[in-house]
């Protein structure tokens, strides 16, 4: 593997764990950093959604039902292609609920990611959520 592939490997690696440390954390400044503008996301609801800011409202608002979550991602499998990468990253998703108190919901999934290489950086390009399975207790 040349250096400049694992480079790219860890960058890649590093745009997922920004995504889910941005979430976690409430840190939606870290969270659009990792979006191209004009982003698209699917399988999140029954709609596409089409843009970085409207991405961001999106999620700050689903965020509300939750007093914390926790996204645990697998290492993140790429096909890199020059500035173009496709990348798979599973993930295990905790969300403890407002309501009921106490209450959990747990989402295994996997991220469907399309990146682009930018002057700032790899950046999610095309999202796609894949439901493997949920889980309340």
């Amino acid at each position: 593997m040349r250096d400049v592939e694992v480079t790219d490997r860890i960058a890649l690696q590093d745009v997922m764990l920004r995504y889910a440390a941005g979430v976690d954390e409430r840190d939606f400044e870290l969270y659009a950093s990792v979006f191209a503008e004009d982003v698209e996301i699917l399988g999140f609801g029954p709609e596409p959604v089409q843009g970085r800011r409207a991405w961001v409202e999106y999620v700050q608002e689903a965020l509300q039902a939750y007093t914390s979550t926790q996204h645990l991602l697998s290492p993140v499998f790429a096909r890199i292609d020059g500035d173009l990468a496709t990348c798979r990253t599973d993930v295990q998703a905790l969300h403890c609920l407002k309501e009921p108190e106490g209450e959990i919901f747990i989402l295994w999934a996997t991220y469907a990611s399309e990146m682009r290489r930018t002057d700032g950086g790899w950046k999610i390009q095309r999202h796609r959520l894949i439901s493997r399975a949920t889980r309340r207790s």
